[in-house]
């Protein structure tokens, strides 16, 4: 690898001699110092940042460019009030998790949409998240149920790819970096008919051997192989003025590492030598298209009605060992297909006073979810004592504290021969859990000017969700029970208890039927703003967040368990300002959030699977973002961004078996209290181009848990990243650094095993570019 970079550094270095002498520097920006100009379209309308009152974070091209942003997760890294989960598996807005925040709900928290399509949860470790050739990403922060509906109660994620032009441009990209990482990647088009089609291509090829290595398999666990492709046509035709269609298509085609890879930590200097010694493979290979057809039609100066049609398939199939040794013990593979498909029409209007939407949704989603695992299960020893001391006492009427305390006793002393003997429960399972979900939708947002400075708001979605489910589940003994004739006087008990362990393992092969549930919302919005002047602007608003209710297969019983909906009520205000005319935009947000009928994740106590969602929570939060850019000069320009949130669990109350621990007062998981994030850009006359920024992570809990104790800990952190080059008109050459401090820390640990969730280490690299 070191070879490599030091080749591609020679390579540059020549290319910056020669390109010195033979060109002259890019003229600089023409635009002047005002902030560079952003629209927002994520509200299906297109707003400028300051006139967006909802908490929104955007990252232009041009900063994806400046700041070598390679995939999502580095505009997560580097916005407010957001961060990851379990590595580079979800993330939080506003310390709500993308899928959850207690482990209950099927339905996400936070939908990413690439170019129009709703990605499903799963495709947020293994979709097409790279960021090249991409146009705009929005985070939008905040309960978005109001305009995008389902699993959309803690924000939404909205990924623009480049769209076609009508005069021609490539452009072309080769990388190199530590952990052997080398890419590949091009993108361009232009007109095929003059003003009415154009076209438009990205691809790009990853490969990288990743930072960790499995001594067992020989192999690097966290490789990655990454194939993204995409196309777009854009018909605009004079026959059909106002008449705008934009096609797109795109592949992605990814191999890596399990959803969680995992490094042991009971080996020495474990951040710089990380090592697996899984027998069994831990890797995903996932294949995602997506299908996009956007039709907009002026009807009108003020009227616009707009078409958009989705379809995406999600295949993926992933293997692990959950032993985590050299030995085979415990295996699985998940094996899953999701396709989504929907269709939306609305209405736009902007009038001189009036201005909003109006608009119809559907979209269907079905999921075939097949797992196939060798699973030891920790032998649920209370269950076992229960189970014995109520068999000694059955022939006893009203038995006495003595003879109780002597039943428990004896059965504590067996259970605990018959646990040393079969510690876990060897169990081969297999199961299939399809699912379809069907929406429909009506939704309308606006706003009134009642005079030239105060506005009214408004907005309502009215919901109707269908949810089918089932799970054909299979589960047998895969282990050796204990031989009665070596327990002595307690063989019979022996006998008993081998019985009992195969009825319940067989309890969780048996089959539930299809069910179908139905749900009805209705979520408001309202608000009111006003414009002091034309730089500064305040709001208020209040609207209801909702995630609809399913159903759960619990695994232990055999039964599909319904759960119903949750939803929030979030009340928000907002800054706008803009100052030295224009040159400098400070924005700040604040919210306060009551969640209720909260969904949980419950144990009811007959051994590890025996799980369900219930509806068993309530909390709240609350908290502030601010956000700074300023353009000083053409050259000079920098931004900052602080997020502060706080999240309390009210009422957490989970049992397991006969005992009830109540969590309330518990935070909510990889929920930081702050967020900071800050960079600058300088742009020399002959060409140079330098960049730094960082970011600042509070510590969090990576669990909801009353204790909250110290191993449960995600220390805070700082990360450090740049970018330092010579641009000219045609060709540039850049180096880059992203952990530029090598910080450490673990994004997870498990107690019980001694691995972790490493953070990436320190990652040097350069990159050759080239414009035409």
């Amino acid at each position: 690898m070191r070879r490599r970079l030091q080749t591609a550094s020679a390579l540059g270095a020549w290319a910056l001699a020669q390109g010195a002498a033979a060109e002259t520097a890019p003229p600089l920006d023409p635009q002047s110092t005002a902030v560079e100009a952003v629209i927002v379209t994520g509200e299906k309308s297109s707003r400028t940042l300051q006139q967006t009152i909802t908490s929104v974070a955007v990252t232009t091209a041009a900063k994806i460019e400046r700041e070598n942003i390679q995939t999502l997760y580095d505009v997560v890294n580097r916005t407010a009030n957001m961060s990851e989960t379990y590595g580079k598996t979800g993330f939080t807005i506003r310390g709500i998790s993308n899928s959850n925040v207690s482990g209950g709900g099927t339905g996400g928290l936070s939908t990413v949409y690439v170019d129009g399509a709703a990605l499903p949860e799963q495709a947020v470790f293994s979709g097409p998240l790279e960021m090249w050739d991409i146009g705009q990403v929005e985070i939008l922060r905040g309960p978005q149920s109001t305009l995008q509906g389902r699993n959309s109660l803690a924000g939404a994620v909205i990924i623009r790819s480049t769209d076609p032009g009508f005069e021609y441009g490539f452009r072309a990209r080769a990388t190199a970096a530590s952990g052997d990482e080398r890419s590949i990647a091009f993108a361009g088009g232009g007109p095929l008919i003059a003003d009415q089609l154009a076209f438009r291509l990205a691809a790009e090829k990853k490969d990288s051997d990743g930072f960790l290595y499995n001594p067992v398999r020989h192999e690097d666990v966290d490789a990655v192989d990454n194939l993204s492709v995409r196309g777009k046509l854009l018909l605009t035709p004079i026959a059909l003025p106002g008449l705008k269609v934009l096609a797109t298509y795109a592949h992605n085609k990814r191999k890596s590492g399990y959803l969680f890879t995992y490094a042991r930590t009971d080996t020495p200097d474990y951040y710089d030598h990380r090592l697996d010694y899984s027998n069994d493979p831990t890797r995903t290979d996932s294949k995602v298209d997506i299908f996009t057809l956007e039709t907009s039609y002026r009807l009108s100066d003020a009227l616009t009605l707009t078409g958009v049609a989705s379809w995406n398939k999600v295949d993926s199939l992933g293997s692990y060992d959950t032993d985590y040794s050299a030995a085979r013990l415990a295996y699985g593979t998940r094996d899953q297909t999701i396709k989504t498909a929907s269709q939306e029409l609305r209405l736009n209007y902007e009038g001189d006073r009036l201005r909003g939407l109006v608009g119809l949704y559907h979209a269907r989603r079905d999921t075939q979810d097949l797992t196939v695992s060798i699973t030891n299960v920790p032998f649920p020893k209370p269950t076992l004592v229960g189970v014995l001391t109520s068999t000694l006492l059955a022939g006893v009427n009203n038995p006495t504290a003595t003879q109780q305390a002597a039943a428990a006793a004896q059965a504590n002393a067996f259970a605990d021969l018959y646990v040393a003997a079969l510690p876990v429960i060897p169990v081969d399972y297999s199961g299939s859990l399809p699912e379809v979900v069907e929406t429909t939708a009506l939704f309308a947002d606006g706003a009134f000017a009642v005079t030239p400075k105060l506005s009214l708001l408004g907005g309502f979605r009215y919901d109707h969700e269908e949810n089918t489910s089932s799970s054909v589940q299979s589960a047998t003994f895969a282990g050796t029970y204990p031989d009665p004739t070596a327990f002595g006087p307690f063989a019979a008990y022996v006998t008993l208890v081998n019985q009992f362990v195969g009825g319940m393992v067989a309890q969780a092969g048996s089959t539930a039927p299809k069910a179908t549930r139905k749900f009805n919302a209705f979520l408001p919005k309202v608000g009111v703003k006003y414009d002091w002047t034309d730089d500064i602007s305040t709001s208020l608003t209040a609207q209801r967040g909702y995630r609809s209710g399913g159903s759960t297969v619990n695994i232990a019983r055999s039964r599909v368990s319904p759960y119903d909906q949750e939803y929030t009520w979030n009340y928000e205000a907002a800054l706008r300002t803009a100052w030295l005319d224009g040159s400098l935009t400070v924005n700040a947000n604040a919210f306060y959030v009551d969640w209720k009928d909260q969904q949980v994740l419950v144990n009811l106590g007959l051994n590890t699977y025996d799980y369900q969602v219930e509806n068993a929570g309530k909390s709240h939060l609350y908290g502030f973002e601010v956000e700074v850019a300023q353009r000083v000069d053409e050259a000079l320009s920098w931004y900052a961004s602080l997020g502060h949130t706080r999240t309390k669990f009210d009422d957490f109350s989970v049992d397991v078996g006969t005992t009830t621990t109540d969590l309330s007062g518990a935070e909510f998981p990889y929920a930081p209290h702050w967020t900071l994030s800050a960079g600058v850009d300088y742009r020399w006359t002959n060409g140079l181009v330098g960049h730094l920024d960082s970011s600042y992570r509070g510590k969090a809990y990576q669990q909801a848990d009353i204790s909250q104790a110290r191993d449960a800990v995600v220390k805070s952190r700082v990360l450090f990243n740049g970018r330092f080059g010579y641009a000219r008109e045609h060709w540039g050459a850049y180096v880059f650094g992203k952990n530029l401090l090598n910080a450490t820390y673990s994004q997870y640990n498990r107690n019980d095993v001694p691995i972790a969730l490493l953070s990436e280490p320190r990652v040097v690299g350069v990159t050759l570019e080239t414009r035409w």
